[in-house]
């Protein structure tokens, strides 16, 4: 996946540091699975365009409106997913990568 969890990826410039929540990692991890059984590669492509969108996060953490309680939500390319993350001065957090047909009440208590 890139980063196990907690890990911190460097940010560029000013903008803070990106952290992955153990449970939004959890969710990585299930997504690629479950295209995995559908369709060899596609749980890789999955978590490429995951990467892009933390990327994107990382480069104007700013740009995604918020959705909750102080939330952001960063939808990813291809796949019905979003990137749920909260920004603070000091880092910016993940806190969920969810299907979004499913009910968001699945996350929210993670704030």
């Amino acid at each position: 996946m890139g980063r196990s969890p907690g890990a911190i990826a460097g940010g560029r410039g000013v903008n803070p540091p990106l952290i992955v929540n153990p449970e939004a990692e959890t969710d990585m991890v299930e997504a690629k699975a479950w295209y995995d059984g559908h369709r060899r590669g596609l749980g890789d492509d999955f978590l490429l365009c995951v990467e892009e969108i933390f990327e994107s996060i990382c480069r104007t953490p700013g740009l995604h409106a918020e959705v909750f309680q102080g939330l952001r939500l960063a939808l990813v390319r291809r796949f019905p997913y979003g990137v749920v993350y909260r920004l603070d001065e000091d880092r910016i957090t993940v806190v969920a990568v969810y299907h979004t047909r499913r009910d968001p009440r699945r996350w929210q208590y993670r704030t």
